[in-house]
């Protein structure tokens, strides 16, 4: 049987010595190393939507890998890919991170120096394993399959630019147009998507916390069924107790939404942390929320700067919405993209709170009128980062109803790309 084994290995030098190792095993396929975790995941991606089959039996982990922490990106791959058995190699062999590499998920551990046959015994042994896995994969209901859901993050330049408005009404388009969707309230001191939605909950994201295996039981048993049919992760009603919920915590959580959903649409709000700046890394597509007022731009190019800083994105792989647009305001989108070096969204948010105030009041959000605008904007965007299914009938790209909605949808995007015009370069 032929072994097909993917390495992750960001360092030139490792990755030789890595491939050079691999090539002389018997029967063993390495495909080219990737450099850093972010092309591991899409990788893994591309393939397993392509068929099962198509994945890697064995992917190598060295320690080194990143901007994701090995461990981490172990228990990604692990849990959005259970049929793909893992190897971290690393130069500690010590037990307590053998014991933490297999929590991860990790089917062994080499370590370096690597010398052939320790190297042989384990891809053979990850192989065996991968390989019963995938015989015995559809027999079971409660396991994770599949590349995953289109996971959506939605962040505020500052306070009160409309964050969780867009959040709720992406989650709520995509729901209707017959996506199973999920709204994660990771805005953990002040977040409000209860409010907005008037529920009363018992389970927040903090329950999830301190779990280090999310099966989809867990994870039913802490999400609330809203009358809409989406699927929420509330944010905990004391703030002070968002601080449980760490980075680590956060891409676990994350991963296991996308893995159970296929969008999962996630309310960052404006201050950063180390959870959402994970689920912001993690994301598909990343949207900043500003309004065309000097103070939340340069909120807005603050926050993209540090996103740089920190490596957690790019400037361009960040799509920029104007909410409370006026074409009368001196800062128009154009210049909003000039200063922030973002993609501008090729819909704009008009300005039109009376449409919103009865609903906010009542924390009845997911009753704003089909005929609002600001609705009707909101589900373009939804539509131009392709989180609708287009109407049957409808043309690929243009305006459509969503179950009887009057919310306008587009087509879908390419993954870091959007459809719309207004303002990109």
């Amino acid at each position: 049987m032929t072994t097909r084994i993917l390495p992750a290995v960001g360092d030139p030098d490792a990755a030789r010595s890595v491939t050079t190792l691999l090539s002389q095993l018997p029967d063993a396929e390495p495909a080219a190393p990737v450099g850093d975790s972010t092309q591991l995941i899409d990788t893994l991606a591309r393939l397993a939507g392509e068929a099962i089959e198509e994945l890697p039996e064995v992917v190598l982990v060295h320690e080194r890998i990143g901007p994701v922490p090995a461990l981490e990106l172990i228990r990604e791959v692990s849990l959005r890919f259970p049929a793909v058995g893992v190897v971290l190699i690393t130069a500690d062999a010590s037990p307590g991170l053998f014991a933490a590499s297999m929590d991860a998920g990790a089917r062994g551990l080499a370590t370096l120096p690597l010398s052939y046959e320790e190297l042989a015994n384990r891809v053979q042994a990850a192989a065996l394993w991968s390989t019963g896995v995938r015989r015995h994969l559809g027999t079971g209901g409660d396991v994770f399959t599949g590349p995953g859901g289109t996971v959506v993050t939605v962040t505020g330049a500052k306070g009160g630019v409309g964050a969780t408005v867009t959040a709720v009404q992406l989650a709520l388009a995509a729901q209707a147009s017959g996506y199973t969707a999920a709204l994660v309230d990771l805005d953990l001191q002040t977040g409000d998507i209860a409010a907005y939605l008037d529920v009363q909950f018992r389970r927040s994201v903090v329950d999830l916390a301190a779990i280090t295996d999310i099966s989809p039981r867990v994870l039913s048993d802490a999400v609330f069924s809203h009358d809409t049919g989406l699927a929420l992760l509330l944010a905990p009603g004391e703030g002070e107790r968002g601080e449980e919920v760490s980075d680590r915590a956060a891409r676990q959580i994350v991963s296991a939404l996308r893995s159970r959903y296929e969008v999962v649409v996630i309310d960052c709000g404006s201050q950063m942390n180390g959870a959402n700046a994970a689920a912001i890394e993690m994301a598909d597509t990343a949207v900043l929320v500003t309004t065309p007022d000097v103070v939340a731009v340069r909120g807005a190019k603050r926050i993209v700067r540090m996103w740089d800083r920190l490596q957690i994105r790019k400037a361009e792989e960040t799509v920029t919405l104007v909410n409370r647009f006026n074409r009368n305001t001196e800062i128009q989108p154009p210049l909003i993209q000039r200063i922030t070096g973002t993609r501008m969204s090729g819909t704009a948010v008009p300005a039109n709170f009376k449409e919103l105030q009865g609903v906010v009041d009542s924390g009845r959000m997911h009753e704003l009128d089909p005929r609002s605008t600001v609705k009707q904007a909101l589900w373009a965007l939804a539509g131009e980062l392709g989180l609708v299914k287009p109407a049957q009938g409808a043309e690929p790209r243009g305006g459509g109803m969503l179950r009887g909605d009057r919310g306008s949808i587009g087509g879908r995007r390419r993954r870091g790309g959007t459809t719309g015009g207004g303002g990109r370069k």
